[in-house]
C-alpha cells in the first residue's frame, strides 16, 4: 500500500518555491517544479493554494512582512549599528552568487513589478526595510560612529539605493564578486558621515565570519 502523503505547512511550501526559484525562471518554474522539491504531489498544491499566481502572491505576503524579522538577526550578529547597515548591503548580494542567478532575480523582479499585488506586497518590504536602515543610520549617530548633522532619512535612501543598484552596475561590469563591489560602494558612500576620531572596525569587505550565516532582505 502507498504511503500516507506527506504533510507540510503553508511555510514549507513557500520555503521549497523559494529553493525551486533559485534553479528556475519565473516562466519556467511550475507546480510541479515546487511540488518535487516540498515532497508533495503537485495536486496537495492546487488544492491548498490553487494556481502557481496565487502560491507566488502568498510567498509575497510573506516577504511583505519579513524586514523586521531579518533586520532583528543582523543586529543580533553585531552590536555596531553602522556595522549592521554593512551587513544589510552585504546580503543584498546574496541575489548574485553568479551572473545567471541575478538575471533570474532580475526576472522575478520584473514579474513583481508588472502584477499591482505582488508590487504592493514589494512596496511594503521596501518601506519597512528602509525605515529600518533609518532606524540603524540615526542609532550609529547617537553611538557616535556618524557625524552629528547628518540627514538621517535622506542617507537612508541612499543607502538603499546604493545597495540596491550595484547589483544593476555589478551586472554589466562582472569585476570580482557582487558582495565586494556593493561594499566598497557603500564605503565611499558612507565615508563622508563617518567620524573620523572613530576607528572603523567594521570595514566592508563581503567576508562572514567563520560559521555565520545571513538571511537575504529580499525574497530570492
Amino acid at each position: 500500500m502507498p504511503g500516507r502523503p506527506r504533510k507540510v505547512t503553508d511555510d514549507e511550501v513557500l520555503e521549497a518555491a523559494q529553493r525551486a526559484m533559485t534553479r528556475r525562471g519565473p516562466h519556467e518554474l511550475t507546480l510541479a517544479d515546487i511540488a518535487g522539491e516540498a515532497g508533495v504531489t503537485p495536486g496537495l498544491l492546487v488544492q491548498r493554494f490553487g494556481s502557481k499566481r496565487s502560491l507566488m502572491v502568498a510567498l509575497s505576503e510573506r516577504f511583505a512582512g519579513a524586514a523586521g524579522e531579518i533586520f532583528a538577526a543582523l543586529r543580533a550578529a553585531d552590536d555596531s549599528p553602522l556595522a549592521t547597515v554593512r551587513a544589510y548591503a552585504a546580503c543584498m548580494a546574496d541575489l548574485a552568487p553568479t551572473p545567471d542567478a541575478l538575471l533570474r532575480n532580475l526576472a522575478y523582479l520584473q514579474l513583481d513589478l508588472a502584477d499591482d499585488v505582488l508590487r504592493r506586497n514589494l512596496l511594503k518590504n521596501a518601506r519597512e526595510t528602509r525605515r529600518e536602515i533609518e532606524s540603524l543610520l540615526a542609532a550609529a549617530v547617537a553611538a557616535g560612529e556618524l557625524k552629528r548633522d547628518v540627514d538621517v532619512r535622506s542617507l537612508a535612501r541612499l543607502v538603499e539605493t546604493v545597495a540596491s543598484g550595484s547589483l544593476m552596475s555589478w551586472a554589466t561590469y562582472r569585476e570580482g564578486r557582487a558582495v565586494d563591489w556593493i561594499g566598497r560602494n557603500l564605503d565611499a558612500v558612507l565615508a563622508p558621515f563617518v567620524r573620523r576620531d572613530v576607528k572603523d572596525r567594521t570595514a566592508s569587505g563581503g567576508e562572514r565570519r567563520p560559521g555565520e550565516r545571513r538571511r537575504s532582505p529580499r525574497r530570492r
